[in-house]
């Protein structure tokens, strides 16, 4: 069965996006971006809500700029195709290898899972990721811990009275002193 993963940037207070909804503390540098295009390599559907989908678009014609770096246009040539799902009630159409849900996440993971596939289902965004997690359905967390304090935005981590234990799995620091982190729900 495919493993449903929830992976994003995090500042060391917890969130994946700051007070003001800035993500510029989380640029990842060659080093990391060079790991994210290894990961994408083992996802096979990704899941996202309207805002991770909005900020993501960019990468839907990266590649169409004049002098795009390699990592650049190797990161696009693999997102590009990759089958993505927004979820959203307030998006009428989505662009690119997407297709628009406007509920039922429960039922779209469990239907992927059954599908005949390789690679993971991702999953981005905390809203999301928070559905998911209230489901039982998250089975590993993937942070790329920035050194940061924002001091508030959105959690990473959905705020829910439930006890998940993890663990863990990887970790890996990079020369920028960003820490990743991989973590098994333990069932």
């Amino acid at each position: 069965m495919r493993s449903v993963t929830y992976s994003m940037s995090i500042s060391l207070d917890g969130y994946i996006v700051g007070p003001d909804g800035g993500l510029d503390w989380s640029t990842p540098d060659e080093d990391v971006f060079r790991f994210w295009i290894d990961e994408i390599r083992g996802v096979g559907v990704h899941l996202m809500g309207r805002r991770l989908y909005e900020t993501m678009l960019y990468w839907e014609t990266a590649d169409q700029d004049p002098s795009p770096d390699d990592p650049t246009r190797e990161w696009t040539s693999l997102w590009k195709p990759l089958p993505k799902v927004v979820f959203s009630t307030s998006l009428s159409t989505v662009q690119g290898n997407a297709r628009l849900v406007s509920g039922g996440l429960a039922e779209e993971i469990e239907r992927l899972r059954a599908e005949p596939g390789e690679g993971d289902i991702a999953i981005g965004g905390a809203t999301l990721a928070a559905e998911a997690a209230a489901s039982g359905l998250i089975d590993e967390y993937q942070l790329m811990v920035y050194p940061v304090l924002v001091g508030g935005g959105i959690p990473f981590f959905p705020q829910r009275e439930r006890r998940v234990d993890l663990e863990l799995v990887e970790t890996r620091t990079f020369s920028s002193r960003v820490v990743y982190l991989r973590y098994r729900v333990a069932r």
